[in-house]
């Protein structure tokens, strides 16, 4: 499994910006780009996961530090 890399507050953003851009979709199926705001799929779905590929790549983290 991948190790968790991403914390509450953007765990909470990413998710909230995916859920928007599928929206932006689901509303605006018509228009000549709407198929970008398919884009929302990644963060919602490094949300649901809390763990990041990109942030795994550049050694960044943003969960808390274990004591």
């Amino acid at each position: 499994m991948l190790k968790k890399n991403v914390g509450s507050i953007d765990r909470a953003l990413r998710i909230l910006l995916g859920l928007a851009l599928l929206a932006g979709f689901v509303l605006n199926r018509d228009g000549a780009y709407s198929w970008l705001y398919l884009i929302g799929v990644i963060p919602l779905v490094t949300g649901l996961m809390s763990s990041c590929p990109l942030y795994s790549i550049l050694g960044l983290s943003t969960c808390p530090l274990k004591k």
